[in-house]
């Protein structure tokens, strides 16, 4: 998939940046949680018959790329609505843990992992969003029974519960977010970092981003862009990264 990036060309207060997205399209070809529907969209009205088009749009919540609410594990605890604001522009950090992963569907980002990038770039920041990049985000649309759902079932690489655990406790981030389906690894079907470790603390997800290449480890702003769905477990959201260069 084509990165999508914009660089603006006047100074502004924040300085000069380039914009990555980090979205993968929403439709009927997106790539879903296995038993999940995928978006469809039927024509309400069209501009030969009615003077204008729209279309009435049908989506699981949890569809393409998303945010998971932490009710969606936790009965009763927070929605996509009660997300607080300022969390969803943050300061990104990302790990790029690709060449480690190798393409093994069943990796897991390790502490030692987290432990190496912060001697490398420093301590990860409080309140800060930890995208992680698995290299899955390459197979999208070269290899999406890889990047799915294939013969033998999920396996795709998540986040390790040690090291989802040191992100939340010790470095008491925001949010995090991967290039997969799902913050766990694939074959993880007891969900151990949703239902243990992130959303019981309020710590929401990004998944299925995509672009990841395209970030520095440090430096740019995240904007999570999502649907104030009352009640909603979860959102597809438009993410965008401020880079910033000259």
């Amino acid at each position: 998939m084509q990165t999508k990036v914009w660089s603006r060309l006047m100074p502004s207060p924040w300085g000069n940046y380039t914009v990555v997205d980090l979205t993968l399209p929403l439709g009927p070809d997106t790539i879903m949680w296995p038993g999940a529907p995928a978006p469809s969209a039927d024509v309400a009205v069209t501009v030969k018959h009615d003077g204008y088009f729209a279309r009435l749009v049908h989506f699981f919540e949890h569809s393409g790329t998303h945010v998971d609410a932490p009710n969606h594990f936790v009965e009763g605890s927070a929605a996509v609505t009660d997300l607080p604001l300022q969390s969803l522009i943050s300061p990104a950090v990302m790990i790029d843990a690709s060449a480690d992963i190798n393409g093994n569907g069943d990796a897991v980002l390790e502490l030692s992992t987290v432990l190496a990038w912060e001697e490398k770039n420093g301590a990860i920041p409080e309140g800060s969003v930890v995208l992680l990049r698995t290299g899955w985000e390459d197979y999208y649309e070269t290899q999406p029974e890889k990047y799915g759902a294939g013969p033998d079932g999920l396996h795709f690489p998540g986040f390790g519960a040690e090291a989802a655990t040191y992100l939340v406790e010790t470095r008491k981030v925001a949010g995090i977010g991967l290039d997969t389906l799902g913050i766990d690894r694939g074959a993880d079907a007891d969900f151990p970092v949703h239902a243990h470790v992130t959303l019981p603390r309020n710590v929401w997800h990004i998944e299925n981003l995509t672009n990841l290449k395209s970030l520095p480890a440090t430096g740019a702003l995240v904007f999570i862009g999502v649907l104030p769905l009352v009640d909603g477990s979860g959102s597809p959201a438009r993410i965008l990264a401020l880079v910033p260069g000259n």
